[in-house]
């Protein structure tokens, strides 16, 4: 395993910041000790909350930026519905994402191959009117967003020591 550092003034300063900034800190410093991405060799290194960390900024990014279509379509589709994600962050608490998670996957392999196509940017976009059933699932993750990085920041904050050892500067 690799080992993840974070500077005790850096998680103080986020930590006074906000829950994004403080989720971002152990993000950051995990995505660092990979060289800024995960590879099938580098997985190896993190463990399975490093890892669940890392799907859930994949999949916080991708659809508050452009839906589930755009987390599948830019490659996350296989991370996070065929490894154990959904299970994992319900055991961090997580339970209405979790049950979203097993509810799109059935989407993501009705349009998978479609969505994960080589297109032009006309139409990708035209894929949002093609599958209008993302449309509600993208909706209730932009209403809860909040509430999910909530807790998964105090999930980070109850169990610091699987995610980075702190270090003094």
């Amino acid at each position: 395993m690799k080992e993840i550092f974070v500077k005790d003034s850096e998680l103080r300063k986020a930590a006074q910041e906000g829950m994004d900034e403080f989720v971002g800190v152990f993000y950051n410093a995990i995505s660092e000790a990979v060289g800024g991405q995960l590879t099938a060799e580098n997985m190896a290194e993190l463990n399975a909350d490093q890892l669940t960390l890392w799907g859930f900024h994949a999949l916080h990014e991708e659809v508050m930026d452009g839906g589930f279509v755009q987390l599948i379509h830019n490659g996350y589709g296989d991370f996070i519905f065929l490894n154990p994600f959904a299970k994992a962050i319900k055991d961090w608490g997580l339970r209405d994402l979790s049950n979203m998670i097993y509810d799109v996957k059935r989407l993501y392999w009705k349009y998978k191959d479609e969505i994960m196509r080589d297109c032009s940017d006309d139409e990708f976009m035209q894929m949002f009117e093609k599958m209008p059933e993302f449309d509600d699932y993208d909706d209730s993750f932009v209403e809860n967003e909040e509430h999910w990085t909530a807790l998964v920041a105090e999930y980070i904050d109850n169990n610091i020591e699987k995610f980075a050892t702190i270090k003094d500067e």
